[in-house]
């Protein structure tokens, strides 16, 4: 099995594995909405509340996930993907000194055409090899709008 299927299997898995549990949590909620007793039906709209949250979560991560993937297979499809080529340190993460250049030169590909989902998608790569996982989220949901907007 190659790593990528094992990847998406993982995460499949994981993702399964969660889902059961907020249905076992929600359940565990309905329950005490049952009991009939004012702090167990506090307790059971908690409880709801929180499953309802963690569903909502869950739901957002996996489209999001589906929504990379879509954009990561269309962009290798075009050969536009690029490659990971890198330095890496020992413990897996990129040398920061060439994730840092190649931030640079990714920002400037998105200064350059900001309306082109593939650049910011790159960018995207790029911070999460710079460690900036929130802001390569936030280019990563910019790929993925203006690829809606171009796919209309």
């Amino acid at each position: 099995m190659s790593a990528a299927r094992r990847e998406r299997a993982w995460a499949v898995g994981m993702a399964a594995l969660v889902a059961v549990l907020l249905v076992l949590v929600g359940w565990r909620g309905f329950l005490l909405l049952d009991s009939g007793e004012a702090a167990g039906v506090g307790i059971g709209v908690a409880v709801l509340v929180i499953a309802a949250v963690g569903a909502w979560i869950l739901w957002r991560s996996v489209s999001f996930g589906i929504r990379m993937q879509t954009l990561a297979r269309e962009l290798e499809a075009e050969g536009g993907l690029p490659a990971d080529e890198l330095p890496r340190r020992p413990s897996g993460r990129a040398d920061r000194a060439a994730a840092d250049a190649l931030f640079e030169q990714r920002r400037a590909e998105v200064e350059a055409d900001p309306d082109d989902w593939r650049v910011w998608f790159r960018l995207a790569l790029a911070y999460d090899d710079a460690g900036d996982r929130s802001r390569g989220r936030e280019a990563a949901r910019a790929a993925i709008s203006r690829y809606r907007a171009e796919s209309r």
